[in-house]
């Protein structure tokens, strides 16, 4: 099903790419919820706070337990950072 919104009709895998090369998504997670969603993931600590930099796509960058970390992976990779929960 396409994604509309103000008249403008995007698929699934358009709506993906948006900000693709330009926004990477930060978000504070736990160990055992980035192995669930992403279980190439070895050795992460079940009840670690981490703080994961996603691309546009969702595919992770960035893994590590301090936010500068986190901003400073986006500040290399050229992204403005956008904070989700």
């Amino acid at each position: 099903m396409p994604f509309v919104s103000r008249g403008l009709v995007m698929t699934k895998d358009e709506l993906a790419h948006i900000g693709e090369g330009a926004v990477g998504y930060l978000r504070k997670i736990t160990g055992g919820e980035m192995s669930a969603a992403f279980p190439g993931i070895p050795g992460l600590e079940p009840n670690a706070e981490l703080w994961a930099l996603f691309a546009a796509n969702g595919q992770p960058l960035l893994l590590t337990d301090e936010l500068s970390s986190a901003l400073a992976g986006a500040q290399e990779n050229e992204l403005v950072p956008v904070a989700i929960h």
